[in-house]
């Protein structure tokens, strides 16, 4: 009886992760759909400079192949955080989420930090179509970074409290996907955004 019982709750488990992994799926497609708009949407209005300043003299490539590496190398560590969760090792987890931290940090501070820089240089997103193209783009990437770093101490704290439970590595695994799908955004930014500006 007890068994029976049991069975059914695993399978209203698997159901209910199931369930939540679809849904998750279809928030990744629905984010695809906006970055999908705004790389439209920036490479149509690149011409629309207002006689202000051009992408090839205001970005600075440098700093862009920085934030570049780090996000790229925050994808790895999360790799072993994943592969540690696997192996049902907490402690590893722990370790690779907290390293994945630093680097998403450091990425988010260097991009406040070319946004400030663009803005004392009176190349806000206010100045002209283009920048406000580039600052809704970059800046809507720089937000869901943010979020992921915040959802990485979620995670950690769940880690700490519960363990790798079921639950746990399925909100795991979907972090992952989210990590990974933001390396991707950005690497068409850094395609799309940054290097064309400096040809």
């Amino acid at each position: 009886m007890s068994t029976a019982v049991l069975s059914a709750h695993e399978r209203e488990e698997r159901e209910t992760q199931e369930q939540r992994a679809f849904g998750f799926w279809l928030y990744l497609m629905s984010d695809a759909v906006i970055f999908a708009l705004l790389f439209a949407t920036y490479a149509i209005m690149i011409p629309g400079t207002a006689g202000g300043p051009t992408g090839r003299e205001l970005f600075d490539l440098g700093n862009a192949a920085v934030e570049t590496a780090l996000l790229l190398v925050s994808s790895m560590t999360f790799g072993f955080a994943s592969l540690s969760a696997r192996a049902g090792r907490s402690d590893g987890v722990l370790l690779w989420l907290g390293i994945t931290f630093l680097l998403g940090l450091g990425f988010v501070v260097l991009e406040v930090r070319e946004f400030a820089g663009l803005i004392a240089q009176g190349a806000g997103p206010d100045r002209s179509g283009f920048l406000s193209a580039f600052f809704t783009l970059v800046g809507t990437h720089g937000v869901h970074v943010s979020m992921g770093l915040l959802w990485i101490l979620v995670m950690a704290a769940q880690v700490k409290a519960k363990g790798l439970t079921v639950p746990v590595v399925a909100r795991l695994l979907r972090l992952g996907l989210f990590w990974h799908f933001l390396d991707i955004a950005w690497v068409g930014i850094f395609s799309i955004v940054y290097l064309p500006g400096l040809v």
